[in-house]
């Protein structure tokens, strides 16, 4: 912080803190608290304090840790503080009465706080520095950027913990879920047996029968899965991702059932401010050619004269996506041969899912039989480039389709993505009858890329909204390999190697 900063209107400031209940210790703990109690400071004032004759003392000091002040008022029915106390603002914005406590006379007094003047008198005197930019914020934009922060602290309270995160994950995931009070805790499998608290959950890493007992139980489990902006590199490779979704009701990709995202789309309200964030956004992923996994925007000659080009991304087999969101359609070959059917006269190129390529994952399909469907395969062209290159893009739930409606092309799909069923895809799966709305591309990027998932920024460490993430994944920065993927790599290698000499 910085003095001597543009003053604010404090009015217009004391609105946003009551609005985002920042200020103050806000990320601590929440502890039960009885009805209409007088919120206490000091041990030394509870003596004073009782004479009031309102109801049951709370002593909120040093000793009870850091606590959320607004949690801690929020039913008071007084407050008694010494004089300067920050917290005795909070008390003024949320209508809690205040008494001074006289330490030297060991009696209470009521007294008048004015907010928007103690306000004036700070706040709108200070300027911050955006902690992603570095560039100066006025007190609104500070207030903002901490209610973000709060929100996703609130929204991860109820965790009690995670399973099934990988060790290379966790120091990228915490800071998303951490809950404020504690440090986030990563469990292991067979550690939940007397857990019954809300688990977040990568359920692809834990055993079914380890679910199955979990559910049983009646343990809430909270979905977390890869965000649509993950990374510059392979989760196979154990690259972190800076992208996360974490969904209450169920998986993104899995139609059999509804999801906060398929919520989001059936029923949310977008705002111009949101939907002008949303093409904003739109722009600089395309201009960046940023995808999933990696950056691309090269120019692609065309490969045939007068003909459609169709690009098919494969996808990783055994993947809960494709189990799920294909409807019965895994097979990458059989994805190809139904392309065919669709388009017997289109150029179509087929380029392998990365993770399948690298030799990590199931999905591979021989030359041979790969190009009785396919004219070309195009295994390490860059996904933005081909996009940009073709005319339509055929997939099964791959994110990819994604990808190409943002560029705005044509997209048919054969199993059921998030994104199908809202009118900008031509569906051949069984999409939910329950998938009624039309959307637009911008509310689709809008749900998508904006409300859903939690972005981590690489260099802060700090969650973050999505312009950070494409902002730094548009750096040009050289990236090194550490040991870690370096051997992951070297697997691949191995393993695509052993699967040539039994095809």
């Amino acid at each position: 912080m910085q003095a001597g900063g543009p003053a604010g209107d404090p009015a217009a400031v004391a609105a946003r803190l009551l609005e985002f209940k920042v200020g103050g210790t806000y990320w601590g703990a929440q502890p039960a608290l009885p009805k209409r109690y007088v919120l206490v400071r000091s041990r030394a004032a509870a003596a004073a304090a009782n004479l009031l004759g309102i109801g049951p003392l709370v002593i909120y000091d040093e000793s009870a840790g850091d606590c959320d002040p607004w949690h801690m008022l929020s039913g008071a029915a007084a407050l008694v503080a010494e004089p300067g106390d920050e917290v005795r603002l909070i008390a003024a914005l949320l209508g809690v009465p205040c008494h001074d406590f006289d330490q030297r006379l060991e009696a209470i007094k009521p007294v008048d706080i004015d907010a928007e003047q103690m306000i004036a008198e700070t706040l709108c005197r200070t300027s911050f520095q955006n902690p992603f930019t570095g560039e100066p914020m006025d007190a609104l934009a500070a207030i903002e950027l901490c209610g973000f922060w709060r929100r996703l602290i609130d929204a991860n309270r109820p965790l009690g913990g995670g399973v099934g995160f990988a060790f290379w994950k966790q120091s990228h995931v915490a800071p998303l879920l951490w809950s404020g009070s504690s440090g986030f805790r990563f469990l292991r499998a067979g550690e939940t047996g007397n857990s019954s608290d809300c688990l977040a959950i990568w359920r692809a890493k834990v055993p079914a029968t380890e679910v199955a007992e979990l559910e049983r139980r009646e343990v809430a489990l909270i979905e977390v899965e890869d965000g649509f902006l993950r990374s510059r590199g392979l989760g196979a490779d154990c690259i972190p991702p800076l992208s996360i979704t974490v969904d209450r009701l169920g998986a993104h990709f899995d139609p059999s059932r509804p999801s906060e995202l398929e919520g989001l789309l059936q029923d949310g309200c977008f705002d111009r401010d949101l939907i002008g964030r949303a093409r904003e956004l739109r722009r600089l992923i395309v201009d960046a050619g940023i995808g999933k996994y990696e950056r691309g925007n090269a120019i692609l000659k065309r490969r045939a004269i007068n003909r459609r080009h169709i690009l098919v991304p494969g996808q990783v087999e055994d993947d809960r996506a494709v189990l799920a969101g294909g409807c019965g359609l895994v097979s990458n070959l059989e994805l190809l041969r139904r392309v065919r059917q669709q388009a017997p006269d289109g150029y179509v190129l087929y380029k392998p899912h990365p993770d399948v390529l690298a030799g990590h994952r199931r999905g591979a399909i021989s030359n041979r039989e790969c190009l009785q469907f396919a004219d070309e395969i195009v295994g390490e062209l860059p996904i933005a480039s081909l996009i940009d290159m073709v005319d339509e893009v055929h997939v099964n739930t791959s994110l990819a389709g994604f990808e190409a409606l943002l560029r705005g092309k044509e997209v048919t799909t054969y199993g059921v993505p998030f994104y199908a069923g809202w009118g900008l895809t031509r569906d051949l799966g069984p999409v939910p009858e329950r998938r009624t709305a039309t959307r637009s591309i911008d509310e689709l990027v809008a749900a998508t890329l904006l409300i859903y998932p939690r972005y981590l920024d690489p260099l802060t460490g700090l969650p973050c909204p999505a312009e950070i993430v494409v902002a730094r994944l548009s750096m040009d920065e050289a990236r090194h390999a550490g040991l870690l993927v370096g051997m992951r790599r070297l697997q691949g290698k191995f393993m695509r190697r052993l699967r040539s000499l039994v095809q």
